[in-house]
């Protein structure tokens, strides 16, 4: 549920990255969240499902784990968020209690591509949000995690067409997917996952 306590984090994340953003900071310097109205699309997408169980690739200083986390205590889910960047470590952490949302969010620190092999959960929906030349090889490690119903959201697939227009062409490709392109802010790929 999005409560005051919530709320209150997420504006004050929205607010440092907008003023980041302003001072023209490179990426590597910025919290690089995902956009409000897609942090609200994931909140959809995750709050209805019972026991939903979420991976989440790339968490940065924790906005889109906060919307997946507040979507996935409603139902008695949880997000397990990957996040390598050691400035970016702490301020997740610090973000994510501040929410009251540390119950129901986990940070695995390190390389996903070197920690998801030992990750022997079953998740309903995996976020990818991490460094784009990295999207097919952490797809195919995170798809043996995914039973049928199961659910892939890409993001940057419009904003970074190059390389994740090969990526989304190549979900869009599988006989064993239905994946679609949805026009929502820098563009996300949503793949299900059919057998």
């Amino acid at each position: 549920m999005l409560d005051d306590r919530v709320r209150a984090v997420l504006e004050r994340l929205e607010r440092e990255d907008a003023d980041e953003r302003e001072r023209g900071l490179p990426p590597s310097e910025r919290a690089r969240q995902v956009a409000p109205t897609t942090g609200r699309f994931l909140f959809a997408l995750v709050s209805p499902q019972t026991d939903c169980e979420v991976l989440e690739l790339g968490g940065s200083r924790g906005y889109s784990t906060i919307w997946l986390a507040a979507g996935a205590r409603s139902l008695g889910g949880r997000v397990l968020s990957v996040e390598q960047d050691p400035r970016n470590i702490e301020a997740w952490h610090a973000n994510v209690e501040e929410a009251g949302l540390a119950d129901w969010a986990e940070l695995l620190e390190g390389d996903a591509k070197e920690l998801l092999p030992d990750v022997q959960d079953v998740f309903d929906v995996v976020f990818v949000d991490a460094e784009k030349e990295d999207y097919e090889e952490l797809f195919a490690l995170a798809r043996p995690k995914l039973e049928p119903g199961g659910l892939v959201v890409a993001d940057n697939v419009l904003s970074h067409p190059d390389p994740l227009a090969f990526y989304a062409a190549a979900r869009q490709a599988d006989p064993t997917l239905e994946s679609v392109t949805v026009p929502l802010d820098r563009g996300l790929e949503l793949s299900v996952v059919l057998r």
